[in-house]
């Protein structure tokens, strides 16, 4: 409220319930790489890029993690974003089980000590709490992770190929996008035990074009700048008010 007042903006209702709709300008965040424009949406629609939030970025690689990832080859990572993790159940369980049986290497992002596995953790997996996505994930060999959308567009950022086990809301989509991709494959929750796991981390991993693919997206994606999109959209409408012109992709373009 006061940053609308110094900026001298009307109150315009509730960003998350009456503003989505707006008849002067919608920002979609996330890639064109992602999602291309659809003909039923606003005309007034911009795809800006994937607007990547890193969380913590003071926050360097826990000491263990990184002795953890130098000490042996690139590991699988499982991890539940923000919101599923307060729902894992037993996710980690029956992730520990399939990495044991592929004989890789794992990293658990538990995100909640309730989550920390009472089984004993061998010398080939690491429960942690946080770790910095942009510096674990490039080093990953496969994802395993529940299809958030800031999750998803990290995982395909850094060209690494994925599994998804959507839990709620907008992740079977973000999962059905991924797919079409070529970077990734879906198992949903309720069938998530370690040997339909097994089944699917071995497509991920005995096909290379699930690699080639992903690495094709993370180079893409990298390339962009999301966020600078969404601000120059932002700065150019709040200046002057844009007439915004018609392109194939529906992402960039703006006119004032």
């Amino acid at each position: 409220v006061s940053l609308r007042r110094e900026l001298g903006l009307e109150d315009r209702g509730n960003p998350m319930f009456e503003g989505q709709h707006s008849p002067e300008l919608v920002l979609a965040l996330f890639s064109p790489v992602f999602a291309s424009a659809q003909p039923d949406w606003p005309p007034q629609t911009r795809i800006t890029g994937f607007p990547f939030y890193d969380g913590h970025r003071e926050m360097e690689m826990p000491a263990e993690l990184q002795r953890f990832l130098d000490a042996g080859p690139a590991p699988l990572v499982f991890t539940l974003g923000s919101s599923a993790v307060w729902v894992a159940r037993d996710f980690f369980h029956e992730s520990m089980a399939a990495a044991a049986q592929l004989g890789q290497r794992a990293v658990l992002l538990i995100g909640d000590a309730r989550n920390l596995p009472p089984d004993f953790l061998s010398a080939t997996m690491i429960a942690i709490d946080y770790a910095p996505y942009q510096s674990l994930l490039p080093r990953a060999k496969v994802m395993v992770h529940h299809g958030g959308i800031g999750t998803t567009s990290q995982g395909l950022r850094a060209g690494v190929p994925t599994l998804i086990v959507p839990f709620a809301f907008d992740q079977p989509d973000n999962a059905a996008h991924a797919e079409r991709l070529g970077t990734s494959r879906t198992l949903y929750r309720k069938d998530y035990r370690a040997a339909r796991v097994v089944q699917e981390l071995e497509a991920l991993l005995n096909n290379p074009q699930y690699a080639v693919k992903a690495r094709e997206v993370g180079e893409r994606l990298r390339a962009e700048q999301g966020t600078a999109n969404a601000c120059n959209l932002i700065e150019a409408f709040l200046h002057d008010p844009p007439e915004l012109e018609d392109d194939k992709e529906g992402a960039y373009a703006f006119s004032y």
